[in-house]
């Protein structure tokens, strides 16, 4: 991986599709229950999401790997990189799920798992969080099982949501989740998945780091 400047989406994709799944040939239905706090789709899993974390750099700002309307910092040893999706080229559309393109993602391969944290990035409207999530989830067709939860991202109001993706790559069902939150420049989404749910787990307190810290940029 790249330590920072901006990357074609071919080499993003096709680390996607070895490492982390993301070429998957089940189907699934996206369900849209909430449940009563934030802290419920974050836990699904286990304990790991409470634990330390040691911080590295700060995302998003002048400077940083990633141009973003928001910052957040990234555990340590996480490595990012800015995605630039071309447009009209073969793999465009894998760079594009519901309202938001790919815009940044950073790999966990460094800090000893096998996942990426990214973030993708919409056009300015006046779309709400839960809403941008909910097109982003039944953009997969392989995501089902999802629970939706109002969240808190920083100081800003965000939506959050956990589901499953089927995956060939592994015998059952994999986790992810993601948060969203609006600003000026557009709904941001940012999304954790993994090569499996152990992995997801694992990276769990570096996601939560992020949404603990985001700012508007």
């Amino acid at each position: 991986m790249m330590r920072g400047g901006v990357r074609t989406l071919i080499p993003a994709v096709l680390a996607a599709v070895a490492l982390a799944g993301c070429s998957s040939s089940g189907s699934g239905t996206s369900g849209t229950e909430p449940v009563s706090g934030a802290t419920d789709s974050a836990d699904s899993g286990g304990t790991d999401a409470a634990k330390p974390v040691a911080k590295g750099m700060t995302l998003g700002g002048a400077g940083s790997p990633c141009a973003l309307p928001v910052t957040f910092d990234l555990a340590a040893d996480w490595k990012p990189a800015a995605v630039e999706v071309e447009p009209g080229s073969d793999l465009a559309a894998l760079g594009e799920q519901g309202p938001v393109t790919m815009v940044c993602e950073i790999d966990a391969k460094p800090a000893g798992n096998i996942g990426y944290l990214r973030v993708w990035q919409g056009k300015p409207s006046d779309g709400d969080p839960r809403k941008v999530l909910e097109a982003f989830v039944a953009a997969d067709p392989n995501a089902a099982e999802a629970t939706y939860t109002q969240a808190k991202a920083g100081s800003l109001a965000a939506a959050e949501v956990g589901y499953t993706v089927n995956s060939e790559l592994v015998d059952e069902p994999k986790t992810e989740r993601a948060f969203a939150v609006s600003t000026p420049e557009g709904p941001v989404v940012v999304h954790l998945g993994g090569l499996d749910s152990e992995e997801h787990q694992q990276m769990l307190p570096a996601y939560e780091l992020a949404k603990k810290t985001l700012k508007l940029g």
